[in-house]
């Protein structure tokens, strides 16, 4: 055979674990050592287009970011038109006052207390004194009150009615607060627990 010529022949399609592999040519004829193994030019083809397919298969998928927009805490009170129930009222209430929910079964009984009282402003006005004068009440001081009475009236408003005064509310209530030298955080909250906004959601 001449030297010049050589041909590829097919050889094992296993590795030299026993597993199954890509077939392998041995160079016949050449300078190349007998056992040399190359996989040719198709076999390069394939292998690089397999190699791209799974790079392409794999290629991570894009997050998109999502960004929140700042909202206001609540609606204007003209947006509350639902008149609260009277198990509303007195679950709300208690945990406005409390930080706690009231069980299920004083809410019962309380709401049964309201139907048998015609004059429901007045069964609230009762009601309202009645927490007032259980323990634990959450209430700040009076020295607490005056000590920023801005910061005081933004939190009962937040407190009561899920919203911040605008500027002509904030002015109002806090003149009145500064004018009057026996007002209280009670009679504030009293106040605001009676209010026809506090009746509404």
């Amino acid at each position: 055979m001449n030297t010049q010529d050589f041909s590829n022949k097919e050889i094992e399609t296993t590795n030299d674990n026993g597993q199954f592999g890509l077939p392998s040519f041995e160079h016949v004829g050449c300078n190349c050592h007998p056992k040399t193994k190359a996989m040719g030019l198709p076999g390069a083809l394939a292998a690089i287009t397999a190699v791209s397919a799974f790079l392409v298969a794999c290629k991570k998928e894009q997050i998109g970011l999502y960004e929140l927009n700042e909202v206001s805490l609540a609606g204007a009170s003209a947006d509350k038109n639902k008149l609260k129930s009277n198990q509303q009222f007195v679950s709300i209430l208690y945990t406005n006052l409390f930080q706690t929910a009231l069980p299920g079964s004083s809410v019962f009984v309380l709401d049964q207390l309201f139907q048998s009282i015609g004059d429901k402003d007045l069964a609230k006005e009762v009601l309202i004194s009645n927490f007032f004068n259980q323990s634990g009440v959450h209430l700040p001081t009076v020295e607490e009150m005056n000590a920023d009475i801005e910061t005081f009236i933004d939190n009962t408003y937040k407190k009561f009615f899920v919203r911040l005064p605008n500027a002509a509310e904030r002015a109002w209530v806090k003149n009145f607060i500064a004018s009057n030298e026996y007002m209280t955080p009670e009679l504030v909250y009293f106040s605001f627990a009676l209010s026809t906004e506090y009746q509404f959601y």
